[in-house]
């Protein structure tokens, strides 16, 4: 009777016990922060103990708040441009280091998903040394390709800051969302290729019928990564920049959040951002996966 009913309660009960760790952990450091923040969304605070209850009005203010208008600009522009030319260039070395005649491809795979492997303060000091007038990399180097002033000045000035940004993560990212490409492409079936070349397909109509619908559930998997990553930016210009930059060119939403919220003391308005921030996202996110057909049944 004991090992039945230890049989019943082990079948019973011990899924519960494997996964309350999870559950534990999630409950405290997870869900616990996520309702905290929600709740403090609708105070003014002033540290964690003054707090004044403002209802919605933290996220009217949002809607009229010149640099959280800013930062709203300057992370789109980023992401826009991470997007569109990032992953171009990622599926382009992609298809580059897939090809059986490419000798030594593992050290090129390797070489290019290497800057992914140190952290963006890292590349952040890195690059600026890089865009230092006179003397940095960068700036000879365009001097010598398209003769660009050797003391043009990439990080105070307002109109070249964003570019300089999108320079560095260019460099840091592109090898990272080559992986996912590679894997997509390795995935593809040979057959289809020598199935299309039989029909008479050129190499521009197999890459159109054949690879991008193998790939594609990989690749609106890595555009709606990278528009969420790109949105959390705040490491790279906070340390490249030193804070928001020239005339706030590299103040980005993240960053706005954490001013707010840990220089100016305000965890209720930070918290508004935050929750803001989020639900933009969800629906940038929506909007791709039903701007890329995901959700049509197949048949």
């Amino acid at each position: 009777m004991n090992t039945s009913r230890l049989f019943v309660w082990q079948h019973r009960y011990a899924p519960y016990l494997f996964v309350s760790p999870f559950v534990t952990l999630f409950g405290i450091f997870g869900l616990y922060p996520l309702i905290k923040s929600l709740a403090l969304s609708f105070y003014i605070s002033n540290g964690p103990k003054s707090m004044v209850f403002v209802g919605l009005e933290n996220f009217r203010f949002l809607l009229t708040d010149p640099d959280f208008l800013t930062a709203v600009r300057n992370t789109s522009v980023f992401a826009f441009f991470s997007v569109f030319l990032q992953l171009p260039l990622s599926l382009g070395l992609a298809l580059l280091v897939n090809q059986e005649w490419l000798k030594g491809r593992d050290a090129y795979r390797l070489s290019l998903f290497s800057p992914n492997l140190v952290g963006q303060v890292f590349v952040a000091v890195l690059f600026s040394v890089l865009f230092i007038p006179q003397f940095g990399l960068l700036n000879r180097a365009l001097h010598w390709l398209i003769g660009l002033p050797l003391d043009t000045k990439w990080l105070a000035n307002p109109n070249l800051v964003m570019p300089a940004l999108v320079l560095t993560s260019l460099w840091m990212y592109a090898g990272f969302n080559m992986i996912y490409f590679l894997a997509a492409l390795q995935a593809v079936d040979k057959d289809l290729y020598a199935a299309a070349m039989v029909d008479g397909a050129n190499g521009w109509q197999q890459f159109l019928q054949v690879t991008l619908p193998g790939i594609k559930p990989v690749a609106v998997f890595v555009v709606i990564m990278s528009t969420i990553g790109s949105f959390q930016l705040f490491e790279l210009p906070f340390v490249m920049l030193n804070g928001s930059g020239p005339n706030k060119a590299g103040l980005t939403v993240v960053m706005y959040l954490y001013n707010t919220g840990f220089i100016t003391g305000d965890l209720g308005y930070a918290s508004a951002i935050g929750w803001t921030l989020a639900l933009g996202v969800l629906v940038i996110s929506l909007a791709q996966m039903r701007l890329s057909g995901m959700w049509k049944k197949e048949g």
